[in-house]
């Protein structure tokens, strides 16, 4: 580490896929996370939650979502309030018993920007300017229209799960101001160009903590046609054959082995094979518009970058970008907040205008799973399909290395004791600004970075995840899931990740004596951090948000 204390610049990705990016096996342009994998280090057993919110609140905690406030996602708290309205960890925002990573900073002599999505409170007390940082535009819910377009009223909008609630620090913004944007506005530039202000105009004598987190690429799928343009043809062949290029990448790029299971394609869809000419045609479209955001991100990713490099400050900061969970594989008409399949008076989804501001759309599981193989499934599964992200961190302050893939398991909560290690912070002790706080349980990752065979997480520790009903509990390589069915018949699977990285094999009957050693992992993981589980039935119908199709077990 150098003598002056490193820069973070963290970055997130609103569900991008595992192999979306050309450093994981994507054909997607995106030269400047190459550039960052090519200085730095691939992380390959990155974990986080199965869905954004849980995540972000781990990423600036440190600790289980479930103990930070989010212990289910504000949308399905309200949604089933009989189940979690009330509960400790289930406030639906970032609450006050955790010490957030921007607060900690700031009172350490960090500059704490933020330019992006929140989805951590929508109220003023809730903001991220109340949270510890001290410059800060935010979109506030969990997506939003990428041109800032938004119909309907404030009072009513066409999308109410969806409000348009922009802030800047203190102060909420009338979107209507953003479509005025000298350019017009996208998402991804105009975060991109807010964090770069931010880096310019505050005081540069300190070091700084600036997070990014984009919008970008969660559905409505928008992005300008002369970017998507690019990607014509690209998927004409479909999913499957896209699929099986991803994989063979992956190979060559020494991700996976021929050892590795690959996870079978689980969806309701139709076969490629079986669609219309005008079907094909009009997913392929989606899948090239998707494409087009995820290159628009990493354009904005090297204009920040761009910006630290000719500020002479990219050679110490600790850069790490990140997507905070599985690519995202809903049938959105399954979705019951979106039945109307949105209101037809306020968007244009003709093939001609697919990808413009007034469209609504997305791309479905079947592209999804292309993206997560070889794990299974998607987004929203306590499977390694929705919680195995793809994760670069560049360090040149740490200097060693360049290039290198990193095999260790690590977690999103990880981050915070890492950030505050190398930035010669003390951890946060029982009590913080006065105030009763729970320590994190993530670990630094510092001594992995210096020595990349060093452990970060010991064989005998565990970590556990639970969220829509289901359950997950790892140590080692070896992983219990409970997932409920449609048939009632539940029963705790077992999976060995040595190379069964599908999780095609459950070896639970094989191996009890290890699903018992699991299964009491997961009884103390459910006490330490007051897991509310939902009743089977109602789990299996929190699944159907995500994909009504079975899964292969």
């Amino acid at each position: 580490m150098t003598e002056k204390r490193p820069n973070f610049l963290i970055i997130v990705a609103d569900d991008l896929g595992w192999s979306d990016v050309s450093p994981f096996g994507g054909e997607i342009h995106t030269p400047n996370l190459q550039a960052l994998a090519e200085r730095g280090i691939r992380f390959t057993d990155f974990h986080t939650a199965s869905a954004c919110s849980p995540t972000r609140s781990m990423l600036l905690s440190g600790t289980d979502h479930h103990i930070a406030g989010l212990g289910q996602m504000a949308e399905t708290i309200s949604r089933y309030p009989h189940l979690w309205k009330g509960k400790p960890g289930y406030e639906g925002y970032l609450n006050d018993r955790v010490a957030a990573l921007p607060e900690i900073l700031s009172d350490n002599g960090y500059r704490t920007l933020m330019s992006g999505k929140w989805h951590l409170g929508l109220t003023a007390d809730r903001t991220p300017a109340a949270r510890g940082f001290q410059e800060s535009f935010a979109l506030l819910p969990g997506a939003g229209n990428h041109y800032a377009y938004e119909p309907g009223t404030f009072e009513k909008p066409a999308l109410p799960f969806l409000p348009p609630l922009y802030s800047r620090n203190d102060k909420f913004v009338d979107y209507k101001t953003l479509q005025q944007t000298e350019g017009g506005f996208y998402s991804s530039d105009y975060f991109a160009t807010q964090l770069i202000d931010q880096l310019a105009t505050t005081d540069k004598s300190k070091p700084f903590f600036a997070y990014l987190p984009f919008t970008a690429p969660h559905w409505p799928l928008q992005a300008p046609k002369e970017i998507v343009d690019k990607y014509k043809g690209v998927y004409d062949e479909g999913p499957d054959v896209l699929r099986e290029k991803r994989l063979e990448a992956q190979r060559k790029l020494g991700l996976i082995d021929d050892t590795i299971t690959i996870a079978p394609v689980v969806t309701g869809e139709k076969e490629w094979s079986e669609l219309t000419a005008e079907e094909k045609a009009k997913s392929a479209r989606t899948m090239e518009i998707y494409a087009a955001m995820v290159e628009l991100l990493d354009k904005n990713v090297g204009r920040v970058v761009d910006h630290l490099r000719e500020t002479g400050e990219l050679d110490n900061t600790f850069v790490l970008f990140m997507s905070d969970n599985g690519a995202e594989g809903s049938i959105l008409e399954a979705i019951p907040i979106l039945s109307a399949n949105p209101p037809v008076k306020y968007f244009n989804n003709s093939f001609e205008n697919l990808g413009n501001h007034d469209s609504f759309i997305w791309y479905g599981p079947r592209w999804a799973q292309a993206s997560t193989a070889p794990s299974q499934l998607s987004k929203g599964y306590i499977l390694e399909g929705g919680i195995r992200c793809p994760l670069i961190v560049s360090y040149p302050g740490a200097g060693k290395h360049s290039n290198v893939i990193s095999r260790e398991f690590t977690t999103v909560m990880d981050i915070l004791p890492t950030v505050l290690e190398l930035a010669q912070i003390k951890p946060v002790g029982e009590t913080f600004r006065s105030k009763p706080v729970l320590l994190p349980r993530g670990k630094s990752w510092a001594k992995h970075l210096e020595s990349i065979t060093a452990k970060v997480h010991q064989e005998t520790t565990f970590t556990g995840w639970e969220l829509f009903g289901q359950r997950a509990v790892r140590r080692g390589n070896y992983k219990a899931v409970y997932i409920p069915n449609e048939e009632g018949n539940n029963d705790w699977e077992l999976y060995d990740l040595t190379k069964d990285k599908g999780e095609t094999k459950n070896i639970a009957k094989d191996h009890p004596d290890i699903l018992a050693d699991l299964l009491e992992f997961w009884l103390q993981y459910e006490a330490e951090t007051g897991v509310v589980v939902a009743p089977d039935d109602e789990a299996y119908t929190l699944r159907l948000f995500f994909n009504p199709s079975k899964r292969a077990v």
